[in-house]
């Protein structure tokens, strides 16, 4: 690694090298945290998980580190929580994940937000500033999205274009980019800004479309469910794994100044595109099970995004690993996988109206490809 200078009085380049370095991130039971969490401790952090205190912890996505970390309550909308946990930790490096991340919730849920999406990212900055010592030098990831660019006419997208954000999620997540640049600039605290285009994985939730898709065809394979109900197959997105975000955020962090670096793999599927893969994979024929409805719209939605990551190629030497068809059959054998270890008697019946308890695949919830 190669961190570079912070502050004044901060570690030098052979202090942070040598140490043992801790790393605080919020989010961390979310699909991106737990990738990064792992890889945090594969190369020997102390890592810190930022978690909300509720009455049934969701920690199953940590299930393979959470024994070697160390968890902390705290919320980013409870300012009192954030500097009790940083002031526990004194973090050398914080990844800013936690946020309200469900692009079609956000129209129904705007304020909330803003709030925890957009302002919870300032009221994280203030306390790094304010409560941890200038020695540490602490280094300041910040999930920045592809939601942000909005509705545009470029080709590909990268840290230049123009930002236009069409929903209450992408204003939030640009809110927060802005402040991510305030504090950067005004202050000169070494935040960086990952602008991640639509990262998936089997831990992706189930309210999320790639996911709705994937598992409903597993439910549909096991007799659990008959049709797959979607909103607009014609949205196109760069869709990457996870994982190689969560390899971006740390070389981020490693870099000898904070900047704004665009994590994508430079192609286009559509979302019918990704249905036809997964249920080709699973052998099922999509045009007989394929419902569009209306109600799974969204008020408002990007036509096309395109990620141009030469930056972080040619300056961090951060590339995707894994392609698109690798990532479709990934999550569809997981799903496949778990639907066959909960398949019901014969008793049951097969299908109903909404197959997978808890998994998202209720009308309520406007779908879309982010």
């Amino acid at each position: 690694s190669q961190p570079g200078p912070g502050p004044a009085g901060a570690a030098s380049d052979d202090e942070r090298d040598h140490m043992i370095r801790r790393a605080l991130v919020t989010g961390c039971n979310g699909q991106m945290g737990s990738y990064l969490c792992e890889l945090l401790l594969a190369k020997g952090y102390n890592v810190y998980g930022l978690v909300r205190r509720t009455s049934t912890p969701n920690l199953w996505r940590l299930q393979a580190c959470v024994a070697k970390m160390t968890l902390l309550e705290a919320d980013v909308l409870d300012e009192a929580s954030l500097r009790k946990a940083m002031i526990t930790c004194h973090p050398h490096e914080v990844y800013h994940l936690a946020s309200q991340s469900h692009v079609g919730l956000s129209f129904t849920e705007a304020e909330y937000t803003v709030q925890a999406t957009g302002l919870g990212a300032a009221r994280l900055f203030e306390t790094v500033r304010r409560c941890t010592p200038l020695s540490l030098g602490t280094r300041i990831y910040q999930a920045s999205s592809s939601e942000q660019f909005g509705v545009n006419d470029q080709a590909w997208q990268d840290e230049q274009t123009p930002m236009r954000p069409v929903s209450p999620y992408g204003f939030a997540k640009l809110l927060a980019h802005q402040f991510a640049h305030l504090y950067r600039e005004s202050y000169g605290v070494f935040v960086a800004c990952g602008i991640a285009f639509n990262h998936e994985s089997p831990r992706r939730g189930e309210d999320f479309v790639t996911r709705k898709i994937t598992k409903t065809l597993a439910a549909i394979v096991t007799g659990q469910a008959t049709t797959l109900t979607l909103g607009n197959l014609a949205a196109q997105r760069d869709w990457l794994h996870a994982k190689d975000v969560a390899q971006g955020a740390w070389q981020s962090l490693q870099a000898p100044a904070p900047e704004d670096w665009v994590f994508a793999s430079g192609e286009t599927h559509s979302v019918e595109e990704f249905a036809q893969r997964a249920a080709r994979h699973a052998g099922v024929a999509l045009a007989t099970v394929l419902l569009q409805e209306a109600h799974c719209l969204r008020p408002v939605d990007i036509p096309r995004l395109c990620g141009n990551a030469t930056k972080a190629r040619t300056t961090l030497g951060w590339q995707p690993t894994v392609a698109f068809d690798e990532l479709v059959k990934e999550m569809m054998d997981a799903d496949l996988a778990e639907a066959r270890s909960r398949r019901p008697v014969p008793s049951e019946g097969p299908g109903s109206a909404n197959p997978v308890p808890g998994g998202g695949l209720s009308a309520d919830v406007p779908e879309g490809p982010a």
